[in-house]
């Protein structure tokens, strides 16, 4: 399991899915505040997976050039990222545009019926 992770699994769910995994929340929010697209995203994924890597070498003595491990480590972060960069962006389609779109759950909206919006 170590081998496919690039670092112990302890590390693995405090470093990457606890530490980083929140900063990815929190980055996936701010750019679905911002409007940006899913290509900055994943450029930012890539970025904090490089971070998690340097901070599991420097805090934690694990393995720094891992590719599994940064394979791994990043794949996570950025399903995080992109959950949580879904999931503001349809809030905030729902709360811009109230007249037009309804919530459809928490990843997507659909246009409002014409009873709904006055039509």
């Amino acid at each position: 399991m170590e081998t496919i992770l690039g670092s112990s699994v302890p590390v693995f769910v405090f470093l990457t899915v606890l530490v980083f995994g929140g900063c990815g929340v929190l980055t996936g929010q701010t750019l679905a505040e911002g409007w940006k697209p899913v290509s900055s995203v994943l450029a930012y994924s890539l970025l904090l997976g490089a971070g998690d890597r340097f901070l599991a070498w420097g805090l934690f003595g694990e393995q720094l050039l891992a590719p599994w491990g940064f394979i791994v480590h990043t794949l996570v972060i950025g399903l995080i990222t992109l959950t949580a960069h879904r999931i503001a962006i349809a809030r905030r389609m729902v709360n811009q545009y109230p007249w037009l779109y309804e919530p459809a759950g928490p990843f997507a909206w659909r246009e409002r019926t014409g009873a709904e919006s006055g039509n």
